[in-house]
């Protein structure tokens, strides 16, 4: 089996990298592994890990087989214990196996010791949970108030008029009107309804008001429900009947498999502006012979339509969508790149791409607080550690992709290039991703895509290219 050895130089203290180098050649001999190659961190309070993204691209290449990442102890993979508990996850997800030097345990199970007798570092203090749990008991207000509602005196729930008839408006819609989520929010698009924020209404912000039992006059959180502290805005019998149709129209309880999409975040709808998701849908249906065959669809759909009904967009087969990006940027680049379009001036751009690099950032930290919750329920028994590792691994994956997102947002800010330069490195990205469009790995051609593409407007009948300046 191959091993390949990661350290981290501290601050304070401890082995030093060739100590750590020793005891890791020393550990591969007693246990027969091939060494493949170390990697190292020296100390670093700006969070960036050169050496650990290093490993990620190693772990990336194709044809690697089983790899062993061999660390002195856990805590050596990060900061804290939730830095190590994400990067163990991130790893795992590559498809490596994780093993500490010391303990003579597997990564996942130092990681839960860890947690359970040293948890403070690495979830959120217990302190202040008890401190919000005793508030939420009075039934005070923690965080944002339900749409229909705003904070009033003594920090207790308060009607808000106009909002409060929205709300029993879709109750009566889905209860007495047996309309379904997706034709209430177009009905309440239609009828020009907005949100708190003024924006249209989604199936998902539908579904969320049918399930929320503040309209009960129900205060709830952190486990805490407090009844009688707000009005109510629905009877008891009407929610529960609300409940029990939810209930009954979900037809699978499989878990959601995830599927990557090559243009996410970079597609939108040449009609609304709204952004492409992207949709995979597996059906089922019998031939004549009585055999029951089956297949998958993936496909890109604009989002208004998607979740508020109100956009007249078609759909896409993904592979058919994605054809067409390569073959209009063919077409660009064959006419010799200069007369690309491009996205707005450069102090737009720089504005735009700072917020974008806000916004991934923040991603990161909701994806830690998340993961951080898997273990701390695995950790009190409130979930199973199969459970536990099924969704970390997924959440790291997703923070891993997010941390490419921001590498290549903070790389496209720090270029202090000439236009002329820029053009030159536009071209040669473009050239590369379609020579190697078949060959290159999904990570590597979305990145790319995403350094090179601000926006692609899809329309019926072709789609319109936008480059980065």
């Amino acid at each position: 089996m191959r091993a390949v050895g990661y350290f981290r130089e501290t601050a304070r203290g401890g082995q030093t990298l060739a100590e750590q180098n020793k005891a890791f050649l020393d550990f591969c001999d007693i246990q027969g592994f091939e060494v493949a190659g170390t990697f190292a961190d020296a100390p670093s309070s700006n969070g960036h890990a050169p050496g650990f993204r290093q490993l990620v691209t190693f772990l990336r290449e194709r044809d690697r087989g089983l790899v062993v990442v061999v660390v002195p102890s856990i805590q050596s993979l990060g900061h804290d214990l939730r830095d190590a508990a994400v990067r163990i996850f991130q790893l795992e997800g590559l498809g490596a196996q994780v093993t500490p030097i010391d303990g003579g345990k597997d990564a996942e199970t130092a990681l839960m010791a860890a947690w359970t007798t040293d948890g403070a570092n690495g979830r959120l203090s217990d302190r202040v949970r008890a401190a919000m749990r005793r508030k939420a008991v009075k039934g005070e207000v923690l965080g944002r108030p339900p749409y229909g509602y705003k904070v009033g005196a003594r920090r207790r729930l308060e009607l808000v008029p106009e909002e409060a008839v929205v709300v029993r408006y879709i109750f009566r819609l889905y209860l007495n009107e047996n309309m379904g989520i997706r034709l209430i929010a177009r009905r309440l698009n239609e009828e020009a309804l907005k949100t708190r924020r003024g924006a249209n209404w989604s199936m998902v912000s539908i579904r969320d008001i049918l399930r929320n039992r503040a309209y009960l006059g129900t205060y709830s959180r952190f486990n805490v429900h407090v009844s009688g502290t707000h009005p109510s805005l629905v009877s008891p019998d009407d929610f529960h009947l609300v409940q029990d149709r939810l209930n009954a129209r979900r037809t699978s309880f499989s878990p959601r498999v995830s599927s990557q999409f090559l243009l996410s975040g970079i597609a939108q709808c040449g009609y609304c502006g709204n952004k492409l998701i992207g949709v995979s849908r597996k059906q089922s249906w019998k031939r004549q012979t009585g055999e029951t065959v089956s297949n998958s669809y993936r496909y890109y759909q604009c989002e208004s339509r998607t979740n508020q009904s109100i956009c007249g967009y078609h759909t896409r087969r993904a592979d058919v969508l994605e054809g067409s990006v390569r073959d209009e940027l063919a077409r660009m680049f064959a006419e010799g790149g200069c007369g690309f379009p491009q996205a707005g001036d450069g102090a737009a751009v720089l504005a735009e791409q700072r917020a974008e690099a806000e916004r991934l950032r923040s991603r990161v930290r909701s994806i830690d607080r998340r993961l951080e919750s898997y273990i701390d329920a695995a950790s009190r028994g409130r979930i199973t550690r199969d459970k536990m590792r099924k969704l970390s691994v997924q959440a790291a994956a997703d923070r891993l992709a997010t941390e490419d997102a921001v590498e290549a947002v903070e790389r496209r800010l720090d270029e202090h290039v000439s236009a002329a330069e820029r053009k030159r490195g536009r071209e040669q990205a473009v050239r590369q991703l379609l020579e190697g469009w078949e060959t290159l790995a999904f990570d590597q051609r979305q990145s790319t895509l995403r350094d090179v593409i601000a926006r692609i407007e899809v329309h019926d009948d072709g789609v319109a290219v936008v480059l980065r300046p």
